[in-house]
């Protein structure tokens, strides 16, 4: 059920503690997906001990912060993982972790099962392994499989199954679902931002404007499928899918890096949405007074999608989807069902700026994404 706009209008303003606030626990990871949000691969050598680490969730406990989204990279690479887990769970905060999966086997799985508080999202970008491995790399598919099989195994419950909707996998959604119910899991669909490598990626894996309106009334004919706020771009096409359908981005959303940075929204990584260091600050403080939070909070202004009747269902879209394509943030969303994106974009006055840390593990070939042909 979407909700009201009273509530709607209440969050814009911010609150005391983010609902969801997400955690990059490394930039270290074992595959180089294509469109990683967080153009991840390598190490931070700056990454958060094992002591600041439980000392940060302590800090988010307190707050009041609902539950932690834990990424990465592959955040099981890191050796405390289970240590930081247990520690958000002794504490009552939930825990959400992705995972391609890699590290996921028979033991892991129990251990996982036997856990309190806590959800799990297989990655998966493809319904076969052709697909999904042009993305994600060779044999990612059959490890997500083989992790999906041990959690299953374990009687881990109904966990969930991420896929980012793109141009190559935009026909496979029942096929996606009909992997789901295989498992007892839940699917979770989530959109395409042109954020860390997905910079590069995004003009040639983004849905087109048709494969978006047929996303949309897939998603109304299967409201048990999550999405994350991902999609309110859509919502001129109809009624709103389920959802705030607003950009949370510094009111109800955060991000904090493996480094302690803390930024507006998990995929605007930029020097120009950084709010500060927990190194510095504390996060408590930066969350609640930061200069950028607050202008952020402020009320939002139409801009180029003042004249346009759908302006209340869609508020203009995706903050990050149009930082990142050159757009002005009071422009229209790039992916504008109605079409004012793509105005947009032909008349930019500049290229999107690059992510501002990009740990990528070097390559010697040919990135993935130039491979889809």
């Amino acid at each position: 059920m979407s909700v009201d706009s009273s509530l709607r209008d209440h969050f814009e303003r911010g609150l005391d503690a983010p609902i969801c606030l997400t955690w990059e626990l490394t930039y270290a990871c074992n595959l180089s997906c294509a469109h990683c949000l967080s153009a991840s691969g390598r190490r931070d050598p700056r990454e958060l001990s094992t002591t600041r680490a439980l000392a940060f969730i302590d800090e988010v406990a307190d707050i009041g912060v609902f539950y932690l989204n834990v990424g990465g990279g592959e955040p099981m690479i890191r050796r405390d993982f289970f240590d930081l887990l247990e520690r958000a769970i002794d504490r009552h905060v939930g825990v959400k972790f992705s995972t391609n999966g890699t590290r996921v086997d028979a033991a892991a799985a129990a251990r996982l099962a036997s856990m309190d508080y806590l959800d799990i999202q297989v990655s998966l970008d493809g319904a076969d392994a052709a697909t999904n491995d042009r993305l994600r790399g060779a044999g990612s598919y059959a490890a997500a499989r083989r992790a999906m099989e041990h959690l299953a195994d374990a009687d881990f419950g109904a966990f969930k199954i991420s896929v980012v909707v793109t141009h190559e996998n935009a026909t496979q959604l029942d096929r996606f679902a009909a992997i789901a119910d295989h498992y007892g899991a839940q699917l979770r669909l989530t959109r395409l931002r042109p954020s860390g490598r997905g910079v590069d990626a995004w003009a040639d894996l983004h849905p087109t404007r048709e494969q978006n309106r047929a996303l949309y009334h897939w998603l109304v004919d299967h409201p048990t499928v999550l999405t994350g706020d991902s999609f309110f771009h859509l919502a001129p096409l109809g009624q709103p899918l389920a959802g705030l359908n607003l950009c949370g981005a510094g009111r109800i959303v955060c991000l904090v890096d493996p480094v302690g940075d803390v930024y507006a929204c998990p995929f605007v990584i930029h020097d120009r949405f950084r709010a500060g260091s927990i190194l510095d600050r504390g996060f408590a403080d930066l969350w609640r007074t930061s200069e950028l939070f607050g202008a952020m909070r402020e009320p939002g202004h139409a801009g180029a999608c003042g004249e346009c009747g759908a302006y209340d269902a869609c508020r203009g879209g995706c903050l990050a989807a149009k930082f990142f394509t050159g757009l002005e943030l009071d422009d229209p969303d790039p992916e504008c069902v109605l079409g004012h994106g793509e105005v947009a974009l032909a008349t930019r006055v500049a290229i999107g700026p690059r992510p501002s840390p990009d740990h990528s593990r070097r390559r010697t070939s040919m990135p993935l994404y130039q491979a889809l042909g």
